[in-house]
């Protein structure tokens, strides 16, 4: 986890001043010979594939340099896809008005573990989040496991 804060903060700089929204990284098989790198990024008006590989130009190198990687590793730079994570506290307040899943690490006063419903942003580090049926739940930021939107196909 400690690698995927760096590369984070590596190339978050980078993306911004080139204009794109560094999403997550993921980083997978680190401890063997290769690692794949993910980086997903946003813009307004949506990711390309040109997007794509003018954003792996740009972070191949500065990654090199940087020497975050002891061993070879494969970067994949893509879009975060219609299931976008959430997970900055930002993105609670930008997709406010969504559907959105989220799990949390912990049952909610120990019984429930996973929502569903309308995000209705972040309240003193806590989601808002109102399900079906107009209950709302207030889950706390740090407790939360995963949280992504859910496209509606209509």
């Amino acid at each position: 986890m400690e690698t995927d804060r760096r590369l984070f903060e590596l190339c978050e700089p980078a993306l911004k001043h080139a204009g794109y929204e560094l999403v997550w990284v993921r980083i997978t098989g680190a401890g063997g010979a290769r690692c794949r790198t993910a980086i997903y990024i946003d813009k307004d008006g949506g990711i390309d594939v040109e997007d794509c590989a003018r954003v792996s130009r740009l972070l191949d190198p500065l990654i090199e340099e940087s020497g975050i990687f002891k061993n070879a590793y494969v970067l994949e730079v893509s879009s975060p896809g219609l299931d976008r994570p959430l997970f900055k506290p930002g993105d609670y307040e930008k997709y406010a008005g969504s559907r959105a899943k989220v799990v949390l690490k912990q049952p909610l006063g120990g019984k429930r573990r996973n929502f569903s419903g309308i995000l209705r942003g972040l309240e003193n580090d806590c989601v808002i989040l109102e399900i079906d049926g107009g209950e709302i739940f207030r889950l706390p930021l740090e407790g939360i496991h995963r949280a992504n939107l859910v496209y509606d196909w209509k």
